[in-house]
């Protein structure tokens, strides 16, 4: 038999991008070769694959069948082909991407960045930031490795749990609130600012308040948590921000930390990457550079194995850091 075996990777990618468009950016091709690719994969196998249903594309039922069966082809060649070698950290030549989020960058970012210069001088670290809507980087191999407050929810994302944090009030110094104890009607009653890649007027925090009958008034939501603290800074605005991988941000003169008045969950911190990457030892070993600068600046969970995203998903963002 003559089996192209490269038709089981453009499937593979088919059936997971479920666009021919979206498997050539994946595979690196241009969108007529990957349709003549479709049209080879139609005629090896007797059926469709993907048939246009409007604008998008829908798999049949015969696609769906195999989906995990050519996935896991597809990793076996891979394994075969590409047997696990030690990798050289003084002459590795890589640019990894991290979609982090910014707090977590001013935290970490230089601590990871002095570790992996030290250890391989060739490596670049591309921060990228968190984008208002939820992408497909990740999945497509632009980015490397990913921080959320929530576990994934793709089965072929990957994660690790490698630190919780805890809310606290932000406020500049001098400001009111400052004076005596912080209840929380003297919360309640000040004016916030929100934490919101999505613009969110409201985050956990507000069912929190609902639950004891009170309603904070929100006058502005800003993407980032410096952007926020910069706001609170000038202002008499109020802002609760996890504590720990705010610390760098919070260190700030001008601003004073206080407890919250409100039992809140922790905000756990997930690291994320794509099933791909498993096997391949410079991105075994930029984890592990990530996982340590990580729990050095968050309280480490009691257990911190890694998951295959499945049980026990909870698709709720952490309070403090909302998506």
């Amino acid at each position: 038999m003559h089996v192209d075996l490269n038709l089981l990777t453009a499937l593979d990618a088919l059936l997971e991008e479920g666009s021919v468009a979206g498997a050539a950016a994946r595979l690196h091709v241009s969108a007529p070769a990957m349709s003549r690719t479709l049209g080879r994969i139609r005629r090896a196998t007797g059926d469709q694959i993907l048939v246009r249903t409007g604008r998008t594309m829908t798999p049949t039922p015969y696609s769906l069948a195999i989906r995990e069966q050519v996935h896991g082809l597809v990793h076996q060649a891979q394994a075969v082909l590409s047997p696990e070698r030690d990798v050289d950290l003084a002459n590795l030549e890589r640019t990894f991407t991290l979609r982090w989020h910014d707090a977590l960058t001013h935290a970490c970012g230089p601590a990871l960045l002095a570790a992996v210069r030290s250890q391989a001088p060739g490596v670049r670290l591309r921060f990228v930031p968190e984008s208002s809507t939820d992408t497909h980087e990740l999945r497509r191999g632009e980015v490397d490795l990913e921080t959320s407050t929530s576990e994934p929810s793709p089965s072929e994302i990957h994660y690790e749990k490698v630190g919780l944090d805890s809310l606290v009030v932000a406020v500049r110094s001098g400001h009111p609130l400052t004076e005596g104890p912080l209840s929380i009607e003297r919360y309640t009653a000040a004016e916030h600012v929100t934490v919101s890649r999505r613009g969110r007027l409201s985050d956990p925090i507000d069912d929190a308040l609902a639950a004891h009958g009170l309603r904070r008034r929100v006058v502005a939501a800003v993407p980032t948590g410096a952007t926020a603290l910069q706001l609170v800074r000038h202002s008499d605005l109020v802002v609760a921000v996890p504590e720990l991988i705010s610390r760098p941000l919070l260190g700030d003169l001008a601003l004073r930390v206080l407890p919250l008045p409100l039992d809140m969950p922790t905000v756990p911190m997930y690291l994320a990457w794509h099933q791909r990457y498993d096997s391949d030892r410079a991105h075994t070993w930029l984890r592990g550079q990530a996982r340590s600068v990580m729990r050095a600046a968050c309280r480490s969970p009691a257990q911190s194995p890694a998951h295959q995203a499945g049980e026990g998903r909870d698709h709720r963002p952490g309070p403090g850091l909302t998506r």
